[in-house]
């Protein structure tokens, strides 16, 4: 692959990984638009590994309380750890049972075209506006139950179809609910982590086998700079969160679906 097209993907999926504006409809898109040939399932399964290192590098002591809290329900104990570990594994229930129905039928490829994209898009994109309106900012990551979780699963398994966004759609649940900006966002990306897994593993069954020299050096050096680009978009918006709501990632969508709809139905 040239390396302006790999560094290219390694920026999309870095910075939109986590920005609520849906990095698997960028990914699709890249090709669409450019009229270049689909990167395959291989190299978004290294670009992914790449922002998943970035948002265990940036959540590491959530991360370690986790996995505290994993070992601690292995020895019966119960706590905030082991609370919050037992959380994220509800969470990523619904969407890898959805997500493995979905590939199993068919469905998942169905939707991979601009049509889909541009309406979730626009739609999701209201949807997090709407919340982010109206939610209330009372509740912290502390009060998150395992009730919570569940709803936080189901909300995240939406983002199956392309447009919706992983980050947005869970952010959107959680204003929903009630949580603050901050909260919301960091449980979202905590929240990423098994799902990142689980998807890659379950990506990983369809390039088995196929690896060579030439795949694995673009996969490596996709993987690090998508691990830097997403540790620097992160960063960002954790910070921005502080002061400014998900409004310019709401604008952002519209135009983007827009300008989508435009070209699909043009």
């Amino acid at each position: 692959m040239a390396i302006w097209h790999l560094i290219l993907l390694a920026l999309v999926q870095g910075v939109t990984e986590f920005l609520p504006i849906s990095s698997s409809a960028h990914l699709i898109l890249v090709p669409a638009v450019l009229n270049i040939q689909d990167q395959g399932v291989a190299l978004d399964v290294a670009l992914h590994v790449g922002t998943l290192g970035a948002v265990v590098l940036y959540f590491r002591a959530d991360v370690a309380r986790a996995l505290a809290g994993t070992i601690g329900l292995f020895r019966r104990r119960w706590g905030p750890d082991e609370r919050l570990a037992a959380g994220l594994a509800i969470a990523t229930v619904p969407v890898v049972i959805i997500g493995l129905v979905l590939k199993v039928t068919g469905a998942a490829d169905a939707m991979r075209s601009v049509v889909v994209i541009g309406w979730a898009t626009i739609g999701f994109g209201l949807l997090l506006w709407w919340f982010d309106r109206r939610g209330g900012e009372t509740r912290t990551i502390a009060d998150w139950t395992l009730k919570h979780a569940l709803i936080f699963g189901f909300w995240q398994a939406i983002a199956l179809i392309p447009g919706t966004s992983r980050s947005g759609i869970a952010i959107t649940g959680a204003r929903a609910l009630g949580y603050a900006r901050e909260d919301a966002a960091r449980i979202s990306m905590l929240m990423s982590i098994p799902t990142i897994l689980a998807s890659g593993a379950l990506l990983s069954i369809d390039v088995i086998g196929q690896a060579d020299g030439a795949l694995l050096r673009d996969a490596a050096i996709g993987a690090v700079m998508a691990f830097i680009a997403a540790l620097t978009a992160l960063s960002l918006m954790m910070r921005l969160l502080r002061s400014v709501s998900f409004t310019p990632y709401v604008i952002y969508r519209l135009i983007l679906g827009t300008t989508l709809l435009i070209w699909a139905y043009g």
